[in-house]
This record gives C-alpha cells, sequence and structure tokens, in this order.
C-alpha cells in the first residue's frame, strides 16, 4: 500500500510503499487484549502486603481464664478477631509479571498499525533531527498533525535528542520501532512515524504472521 509521506509543516512530499502484512492485516482484538493485559501486569509491583497472627507483635499470654469469666473464649491477643491483631488471608508479597508468547505480542503490534492505518490516525513524517533538543521545537512540529492531544511517536533509532524534546510533553509518548508498547498504541490518538522507521517497520514485522 501507499501512503502520502509528510514535511514537519504537513504538506505532503512524496509517496511511501508499506508492507499491507504489517499497516493494512486483519486486526486481531484478542492479541491486543493479551498484550495490554501483559504490560500492565508486568508493571505490577506487587509490594501490599498485611501481617499475620503470627507477625502481630504483643504477648501470647492467654488474656483471660477459659471459664468462668462469662467472657468468650480467647487464646491470645493475636488473633484476626481482636482489634490490632493480625489479617486473615490478607495480601502478601507476589510476583504478578508472566511472559507472553512472543507470537501474540507481534501479532498484537502489527494488528495495532493496521488499526491506526485504517482509523486515520498513522502519519508518516520525513525524517528529521532536533539538533538542540528542545521540547518547544518537537512540540510545534507535532501540532502540525493534529492538537494536544494523546500522540505516539515513532523513531528509528535510540536518538536521545528527540527523546530528551518528548520528555516534557505530558501528551507525547516516544518509542523505537523495536520496543513498541501496546497499552501506549491503542490509546494514542494520532500516530506519528518517521519516514526511515516506517521502512524499519516494514522489515521488523513484514514476515507473514498467522492468528492463534
Amino acid at each position: 500500500m501507499d501512503k502520502k509521506v509528510l514535511s514537519k509543516d504537513g504538506k505532503e512530499l512524496r509517496t511511501i510503499t508499506l508492507d499491507d502484512s504489517v499497516f493494512s492485516r486483519e486486526v486481531s482484538e484478542g492479541s491486543i487484549y493479551h498484550a495490554i493485559r501483559n504490560e500492565l501486569a508486568n508493571m505490577r509491583v506487587g509490594t501490599s502486603s498485611t501481617k499475620t497472627r503470627s507477625e502481630v507483635a504483643g504477648s501470647h499470654r492467654k488474656p483471660w481464664k477459659q471459664k468462668g469469666t462469662g467472657r468468650a473464649r480467647a487464646g491470645t491477643k493475636q488473633s484476626p478477631v481482636w482489634v490490632g491483631g493480625g489479617i486473615s488471608h490478607g495480601p502478601r508479597p507476589r510476583d504478578y509479571s508472566y511472559s507472553l508468547p512472543r507470537k501474540i505480542k507481534r501479532l498484537a503490534m502489527i494488528s495495532l498499525l493496521s488499526l491506526k492505518n485504517k482509523t486515520g490516525a498513522l502519519h508518516v513524517v520525513e525524517t528529521f533531527v532536533l539538533e538542540a533538543g528542545k521540547t518547544k521545537d518537537l512540540a510545534s512540529i507535532l501540532k502540525n498533525f493534529g492538537g494536544e492531544e494523546r500522540t505516539v511517536f515513532i523513531i528509528s533509532d535510540d536518538d536521545k535528542m528527540v527523546k530528551r524534546a518528548g520528555r516534557n510533553i505530558p501528551w507525547l509518548s516516544t518509542l523505537s520501532y523495536n520496543r513498541l508498547r501496546a497499552h501506549d498504541l491503542f490509546y494514542a490518538k494520532k500516530l506519528v512515524v518517521l519516514e526511515s522507521a516506517a521502512l524499519k517497520l516494514n522489515d521488523f514485522y513484514g514476515s507473514p504472521v498467522s492468528a492463534e
């Protein structure tokens, strides 16, 4: 498929050929769901914790004798039924992360690129560099492709100046072509791709992928 390449000012310059298997395939909603779920699970810290009755500080002496007081039987003050006692079945530190099959993750990224292209949210921009690495320069370029709305900017190389310029833009996520995130792509209103990054996406995701 052919896609218009835009200048930094938003004007049409030329056309570029994009791989249909990457930017125009059938969208797999299931793979997108699993990819986003996996990313969110891997981000969870899992440090929430409560103390059981064996970990609560206090005396283990029996509060009162078993019979004759008229009160309910009690063994220790650390019992979960007491105020200040242990917690039954409370959260414990755990690892929420898990691995996702590589084919599912790859299929999800291709589906998201195709989805953004079909909805008209994908824009291919001529490759440019920011020698000064200033935020205002990058923000002024990106505003030519939409307002201040949630945007993903895909670059071809690990350009430190571009990443530094994008750090202070709250509505922007800057990603390398080989390190995409499903969560950012799915919720982005605009997807701006450098021309060099689009060509590398053709090669990186170009092999055919079958749905599971």
